[in-house]
């Protein structure tokens, strides 16, 4: 082995080397699931501690990898995905320090840590992670300066030299990264698909379960992002329309398949017309969502038989779409005798009670399905609470809520709404998806979050087909209506430290969403129209391609300049000297090339009368050729010194 490569690291080396690996891991902790993150950042910093004075024994280190193998099995499962590959990764790292002795260890390990950051734009695009990248890059970029310092020896560099330096290497490359994310042709659809995460993101499933949603009810997280191109529908038709649920095993709700494979019903219109653009937030879910009711579905997704919309492919990073809605007045077509049958299921032997109640009410109604309908609202209005603590659900689970608890949420609400109307004959159905909205006016957009899961119902009723009908919103329609906008527009909520906050909330969320239309949505179809402003509709691939040879060429040949440049002009103080000669040739008092630095000077005395410029040529002479010390002063004088103002002669 060669002394480079058993080279002892310092102290200051490993400390950087340490601070870069870890700002490196950084990303990625805060993308896992928060206890393996505990579990991992527990690791490294152990790690880190306990080899620093020598290397861990083998069976110290094989005992750490399998406790994080078993942590990761335990978090994610035996599932591969993304995340799964992300986690082990980080493991990796966590330990790498172990063996951290020597100069080539140390390179080592920030080789591999890179990866990280770059690892973690596998699971999110978001400004944050981009951030964290460029600070973990950067260090890497400090550290390796300093671990070429400390090969040879030499003294450590100043933090702020170290910046400028790196900063000067990040401004020589941005011209050609910027170029080539604007212009290198983009293809329509990717070569081959992400893998799917081991531990999905929350969103809408084709499912729901008992205490499914509390989990997505209490994350605040953007779920879509709705930009109306006109106008806005009022609060009580904001529902935004997701996966349809027809068939129930007392405690399940699940899409029912023949929906999926079969075309939407013919409906009658009414004449309200929106028209919006939703930005979607990823969700590794092919789940899409849109105003009751979607008029045609957008190119990539499909409308089934129960007018939900469902993407092609996994929506595994943000998509945006152009929709069209508009209330349905009336569904042509009836419901066949499958059809109604299949809605008006309900699993034997279960909730008796509700039964009961339902065909009490059919007696009563006789044949008007809607009275039966609005008995049922007046009963939950006047007897029921809104909630999200309820207890588990046994056996009779319908019974329990409407007869023993009556308090609960949105899911309880529409599941027992639906199981009431069936044992009274009406066909029902359970529909998930969100309500509301918080408008954001700094840029005039709606944001849809998370907590905005919902889950409704629908009738049918002669004459009219499907008719939404909503029980929570009976209960608690602060739920479903009220807004952000609407809190903080009440009395003085503006200036409450509250209202303050969510106004800072809405700022961070709108540059969030500059973000997302500058970078994560710049697609092919974008790109064919960057230059539009010119009155070029559409760039055709060839034309794409020529653009972008064309500017990466510049930018390859002014990279390629400033390098050469800084090859001739390694000392700055040459560089320093050089620049007071150009400053000088723009008055016509160039420096010939066989003149002295000093003679030069003293021609310009004489016709632009310059002491300082004879003094500087002085100094300069001295510690350029004379072998004196160099005054660090000198360089600064240089860069300062402009030509004077004297007429020439």
């Amino acid at each position: 082995m060669t002394e480079r490569a058993s080279f002892i690291l310092t102290a200051d080396a490993r400390r950087w080397t340490l601070l870069s690996a870890a700002l490196s891991l950084l990303p990625l902790l805060l993308l896992l699931p928060p206890l393996l993150s505990v579990v991992f950042a527990v690791v490294a910093v152990l790690t880190a501690l306990l080899s620093g004075q020598r290397v861990l024994p083998g069976p110290v280190r094989l005992l750490l990898v399998l406790g994080m193998l078993a942590a990761i099995y335990w978090q994610m499962g035996a599932r591969p995905g993304r995340d799964t590959g992300c986690a082990l990764l980080t493991a990796m790292l966590a330990l790498k320090s172990s063996e951290l002795r020597t100069l080539r260890d140390a390179r080592s390990l920030l080789g591999f840590a890179l990866f990280a950051p770059f690892s973690a734009f596998l699971l999110d695009q978001g400004p944050t992670t981009m951030v964290l990248a460029v600070l973990a890059a950067v260090t890497a970029l400090i550290t390796l300066q300093r671990l070429a310092q400390a090969e040879g020896e030499a003294p450590s560099p100043a933090l702020g030299g170290q910046l400028r330096g790196v900063g000067r290497l990040v401004a020589l490359g941005l011209p050609l990264a910027l170029i080539s994310f604007w212009l290198f042709p983009r293809l329509s659809e990717p070569l081959w698909g992400l893998p799917e995460r081991a531990v999905g993101k929350p969103g809408l499933s084709d499912r729901m379960e008992p205490s499914q949603w509390l989990d997505l009810m209490a994350d605040d997280a953007p779920a879509l992002r709705v930009s109306f191109l006109g106008e806005v529908p009022a609060p009580e038709q904001r529902y935004w329309r997701g996966p349809v649920l027809t068939h129930f095993d007392g405690k399940v709700w699940v899409q029912d398949r023949y929906a999926d494979q079969a075309p939407p019903p013919q409906v009658t219109h009414g004449t309200t017309r929106w028209d919006y653009q939703i930005d979607y937030e990823p969700t590794d879910r092919r789940q899409l969502v849109a105003l009751d009711l979607p008029l045609q579905a957008p190119t990539g997704t499909r409308l089934d038989a129960d007018y939900s919309l469902r993407s092609d492919v996994p929506l595994a990073a943000l998509t945006r779409w152009r929709m069209q809605s508009s209330p349905a007045e009336r569904y042509v077509q009836p419901l066949n005798d499958w059809q109604r049958r299949r809605l008006l299921s309900v699993p034997p032997d279960l909730n008796p009670r509700a039964a009961a109640l339902a065909r009490q009410w059919r007696r009563d109604a006789g044949s008007n399905d809607a009275a039966i309908v609005n008995r049922a609202l007046e009963w939950i209005r006047s007897r029921f609470a809104y909630t999200l603590s309820t207890p588990a659900p046994g056996r009779n689970a319908v019974d329990e809520f409407l007869f023993d608890q009556q308090a609960g949420f949105c899911q309880h609400f529409s599941s027992s709404f639906v199981v009431l109307m069936r044992n009274a004959g009406i066909p029902a159905r359970v529909v998930t998806g969100f309500a509301g909205g918080q408008r954001n006016p700094y840029g005039d957009y709606w944001v849809v979050r998370r907590m905005d899961a919902h889950a409704w119902a629908e009738v049918w009723l002669p004459e009219r087909g499907w008719v939404r009908v909503d029980p929570t919103a009976a209960v608690a329609p602060e739920r479903i209506y009220d807004t952000l906008e609407d809190r903080l527009n009440a009395g003085d909520a503006g200036v409450t430290l509250e209202g303050r906050w969510a106004q800072l909330g809405q700022m961070a969320d709108y540059l969030r969403r500059g973000w997302n239309d500058l970078v994560l949505s710049f697609d092919a179809t974008r790109q064919q129209q960057l230059l539009r402003p010119l009155g070029i509709d559409k760039l055709e691939p060839a034309q794409l391609v020529a653009i972008f040879m064309a500017f990466a060429g510049a930018a390859l040949g002014w990279m390629a300049w400033v390098l050469a440049r800084g090859e001739r002009e390694r000392d700055p103080l040459l560089r320093a000297w050089h620049r007071v000669g150009r400053r000088y040739a723009r008055h016509g008092l160039a420096r010939e090339p066989a003149e002295t630095a000093t003679d030069w000077a003293q021609r310009v005395h004489q016709q632009r009368p310059d002491p300082a410029l004879v003094s500087l040529s002085q100094r300069f002479v001295q510690a350029r050729y004379a072998g004196t010390t160099l005054d660090p002063s000198l360089v600064r004088d240089l860069q300062r010194h402009r030509p004077s103002t004297g007429a020439s002669s």
